[in-house]
C-alpha cells in the first residue's frame, strides 16, 4: 500500500511539474502573442479617421466664409480647448477607469455580464471610451461578429499608438449629440452658442448625458429627461471626487441658457467663388471626390467687403429684367489672389461660372498683350502708323489671305498716329499693322506667357480679339503687366490644413520673372492713356464716358464685339475685369447694354479705393520718362500746346524735337517786335500821350 501511495505521489508531482511547465509555456506564448499584437498594431498605426468632418472655409481676414458639413456637423478641437468640466463629466459617466485600463475593462465586462444574466437581457454596457471611439471610426453600423472583431482590433491599435488624452480627444470629437450634431465643439455651439472651452459644469453635465440616448436626453426634445440624466452624472462626478456635494447641488440648480435655434434660410456667400475653391483644393491636394474634402480648414483669398461691393455694383447697374449675364473678377496683381468673383447674376438659376469657364471674344482687350509684345520687339509709344482703310495680306502663295478690318463707326485719322494714341483710341488698323510687324505667332506666344491658356488661333483678326478666351485669363494677363512681368495665376486658396492643424498645402510666395520688366512698365503707362483726353484725335479716348467718375490713377482697356462687352483695368494694388453679354450669342444693340461693363468696373474701382491715397505706377529702373507732343511722338518744346509725359525703354526715347509750332512762334515774335517799335515811335512823337 505504501508503495502504491508513493507511486501515486510521484505521479502527482510529475503531473504538477508538467502543468507548471505547460503554464509557463502558455504564459510565454501569451506574452509573445501580446508582443506580436503590439508590434503589428504599432506597424499598422492608428486606425483611419473615417468619420465625416465639417470643412471650414475662411475669408482672407480669417472670418467665416462657408461650412461644408457633408451630412454631419462636426468641428475637431484639441483637448486643451475642451472645458475640463466636460472631461470630468464624460469620464464619470462613461468610463471611470479610463486612465487605468488598456482599452478593455475586465471588471466592467464581468459586472455587465452578471447584470445581463440576472435580467435575462442586455441592460448594462461594458464598452470603454476607447472601444466607443473605435466604434465611431466606422461608417457602417451592422452588428456582425466581423465588425466586433475589427472594433476590438481598432481598440488595440488606438491604445498602442495614442496616449489617453489623444484617445479622449478623438472620442469627444466624434460622439453624436443629437440633431445632426457630432463632437463636443459642434454640440456646444448648437445647444449653448459658445465654444467647448467655455462650457460651465452645469452645461457640461447636460451635454455629457445626451450620447446615451440623443433623442431621449436632448434638452430640446425633453428637458425633464435631460435634467434626470444630469442628476446622475453630477452624482457620478461627486463619487469620483471631481466635485464636492455643494458643487453638485449648485451645478444642478444652475439656470441653463439654451441657444435659440432659428431655422432661417441661409443665403450662400460668393457661391461661384466657393466652387472655384473646391476645384483648386482638389487640384492642389490631388483629390478625386467631394468626400475627400472632409475635415479641412481652407484659408481663401476672398475679401468679403470687395465681394459684397462687386455684387452690389452688378445688381445696381444691370437692368434686372434683362437676360444679360456677367462675369466679374478682382485680383491682387502682385500675387494673383482673387479678392472677389461673380460668375453670373443668379447662382441658383445657373451655376455656370462666366468668369472662369466661359470663353468669349475679348475684342480690343487683346491689344494689351499685342502692344506689350510690340514694345518688347522694338516699337515705342512714338512709333507712327497710318490710320486709314487698309486691306491686309497674310501668308504666301496659295495660303495667302486678305483681311480688311475697320475702325469703330468707320472713323479714321487718314494720317499717322502714335502707338500712344492707337491704344487710347483703340484704332484697329494700327493694331493689325502692329501684329503684321511682330508676327501673329509672336502674339500667340506672348499670350501664353501671360497665362492665357485658351486655344488661341493664329489668324489675322487675332489682334482684334476674335479668338475666345476666359475673363480670368485676361485679368491675370493684365495683372502681370502691372506687376512688372512676374508670373501669377488666379489664386483662391492660400493654405489648407487638416482637422488637427497639419499644413497640407500653402500657396507659393515667390513669383518668377516671365515678361520684360521695362516693356511691362511702358505698356502699363500706355494703358493710362484711355483716360487721358490729351490723346484725343480723330475720335475721343475710349475711357471718355467714365473719365469724370475717376479720382485715382488707372491703366485699362475696354473691348467690344457684337455679342460681348469687356472692361479690364488696374491700380497699383488691384486689377479687375468685367464681361457682360448674353449667354446665347444674342447681339447687344442698345448703347446702355454696351456700357454696363465700363460702369460696373469704374464704380467698383472707385469705391474700392475710396479714402485711399492716390498712387502712381512706379517706373522700373530701365525706363525713362520724357515730355512729348502726343500728336507726333516727338520731344515737346515750350511752344507745343499739348504735351504728355511718356515712358520709354531706355535708349528708345525720341531725340528729335517737335518743330510744328515754331513757325507760329516766330510770327508771334515778329508781331511783338513790330508792336514794340510802333509804341516807341508814338512815344517819341507824342511824349504826352
Amino acid at each position: 500500500m505504501e508503495l502504491n501511495a508513493s507511486k501515486y505521489q510521484q505521479k502527482l508531482k510529475k503531473m504538477g511539474r508538467r502543468a507548471i511547465a505547460l503554464s509557463i509555456i502558455l504564459l510565454i506564448l501569451f506574452c509573445i502573442s501580446l508582443g506580436v499584437m503590439w508590434m503589428i498594431a504599432k506597424i499598422q498605426g492608428a486606425p483611419p479617421l473615417s468619420v465625416p468632418q465639417t470643412t471650414i472655409l475662411y475669408n482672407a481676414d480669417k472670418s467665416l466664409l462657408e461650412e461644408m458639413h457633408h451630412g454631419q456637423k462636426r468641428y475637431w478641437v484639441p483637448i486643451e480647448n475642451i472645458s475640463p468640466h466636460v472631461i470630468q463629466a464624460t469620464i464619470s459617466v462613461e468610463d471611470q477607469n479610463f486612465y487605468n485600463h488598456h482599452g478593455f475593462d475586465p471588471k466592467r465586462i464581468a459586472g455587465a455580464a452578471v447584470a445581463d444574466l440576472k435580467a435575462m437581457a442586455k441592460v448594462q454596457g461594458a464598452s470603454t471610451i476607447t472601444q466607443q471611439y473605435a466604434r465611431n471610426l466606422f461608417l457602417e453600423h451592422d452588428k456582425t461578429w466581423i465588425r466586433k472583431l475589427r472594433e476590438a482590433w481598432y481598440t488595440v491599435r488606438l491604445e498602442t499608438n495614442y496616449d489617453k488624452d489623444h484617445i479622449l480627444e478623438g472620442y469627444l470629437n466624434t460622439i453624436y449629440y443629437g440633431h445632426g450634431v457630432y463632437g463636443i465643439e459642434a454640440a456646444s455651439r448648437y445647444y449653448f452658442n459658445k465654444n467647448a472651452s467655455k462650457l460651465t459644469r452645469s452645461e457640461a453635465s447636460i451635454l455629457a448625458g445626451i450620447p446615451k440616448g440623443p433623442s431621449y436626453y436632448s434638452p430640446f426634445n425633453n428637458l425633464e429627461n435631460a435634467k434626470e440624466r444630469q442628476k446622475i452624472i453630477l452624482a457620478a462626478m461627486q463619487k469620483e471626487g471631481f466635485i464636492t456635494q455643494e458643487e453638485e447641488k449648485k451645478a444642478f440648480a444652475a439656470k441653463l441658457s439654451f441657444h435659440e435655434i432659428k431655422e432661417e434660410e441661409k443665403k450662400d456667400i460668393a457661391p461661384y467663388f466657393v466652387d472655384e475653391v473646391k476645384k483648386q483644393v482638389k487640384e492642389k491636394l490631388h483629390l478625386t471626390n467631394e468626400r475627400e474634402l472632409h475635415g479641412l480648414r481652407i484659408y481663401t483669398t476672398l475679401n468679403p467687403k470687395l465681394q459684397k461691393l462687386a455684387e452690389k455694383k452688378v445688381e445696381k447697374t444691370i437692368d434686372p429684367d434683362s437676360s444679360i449675364q456677367t462675369g466679374f473678377i478682382a485680383m491682387n496683381p502682385k500675387t494673383g489672389a482673387v479678392k472677389a468673383l461673380i460668375g453670373g447674376k443668379d447662382y441658383e438659376e445657373s451655376p455656370f461660372n462666366r468668369a472662369t469657364q466661359a470663353v468669349r471674344q475679348p475684342g480690343s482687350t487683346m491689344k494689351v498683350p499685342l502692344y506689350y509684345a510690340a514694345i518688347e520687339h522694338g516699337l515705342t509709344p512714338s512709333t507712327l502708323f497710318k490710320s486709314e482703310p487698309t486691306v491686309f495680306t497674310f501668308g504666301k502663295g496659295t495660303k495667302e489671305t486678305q483681311y480688311k478690318p475697320s475702325n469703330y463707326h468707320d472713323y479714321y485719322a487718314n494720317d499717322n498716329i502714335t502707338l500712344s494714341q492707337a491704344i487710347a483710341l483703340s484704332d484697329n488698323i494700327y493694331a493689325v499693322k502692329t501684329m503684321q510687324y511682330i508676327g501673329v505667332d509672336q502674339l500667340v506666344q506672348t499670350s501664353r506667357e501671360m497665362g492665357i491658356k485658351s486655344n488661341i488661333k493664329p489668324v489675322p483678326s487675332l489682334a482684334l480679339g476674335t479668338s475666345p478666351v476666359r475673363l480670368s485669363e485676361m485679368v491675370n494677363a493684365y495683372g502681370m503687366i502691372e506687376n512688372g512681368g512676374r508670373e501669377i495665376e488666379p489664386t483662391f486658396v492660400t493654405k489648407v490644413e487638416s482637422y488637427d492643424g497639419k499644413v497640407l498645402y500653402e500657396a507659393p510666395k515667390e513669383h518668377k520673372q516671365v515678361l520684360d520688366e521695362d516693356a511691362a512698365y511702358v505698356t502699363t503707362h500706355l494703358m493710362t492713356g484711355m483716360f487721358d483726353e490729351r490723346l484725343n484725335d480723330y475720335t475721343t479716348v475710349t475711357g471718355n464716358s467714365i473719365n469724370e467718375k475717376t479720382t485715382h490713377i488707372y491703366g485699362g482697356k475696354s473691348g467690344t464685339t457684337q455679342t460681348d462687352s469687356w472692361m479690364i483695368g488696374f491700380s497699383p494694388s488691384l486689377v479687375a475685369g468685367v464681361w457682360t453679354g448674353y449667354d446665347k450669342d444674342q447681339t447687344m444693340d442698345k448703347v446702355t447694354e454696351r456700357s454696363y461693363a465700363k460702369n460696373i468696373w469704374v464704380s467698383f474701382m472707385e469705391e474700392a479705393h475710396k479714402g485711399k491715397t492716390v498712387q502712381a505706377f512706379s517706373p522700373s529702373k530701365g525706363v525713362v520718362g520724357v515730355l512729348v507732343n502726343p500728336d507726333n511722338g516727338k520731344l515737346a518744346t515750350k511752344d507745343c500746346p499739348n504735351t504728355r509725359l511718356t515712358y520709354y525703354v531706355k535708349g528708345t526715347e525720341p531725340t528729335e524735337y517737335c518743330d510744328e509750332h515754331m513757325e507760329h512762334t516766330e510770327e508771334k515774335k515778329q508781331e511783338k517786335q513790330e508792336k514794340k517799335e510802333e509804341d516807341g515811335f508814338w512815344k517819341k512823337v507824342l511824349p504826352w500821350a
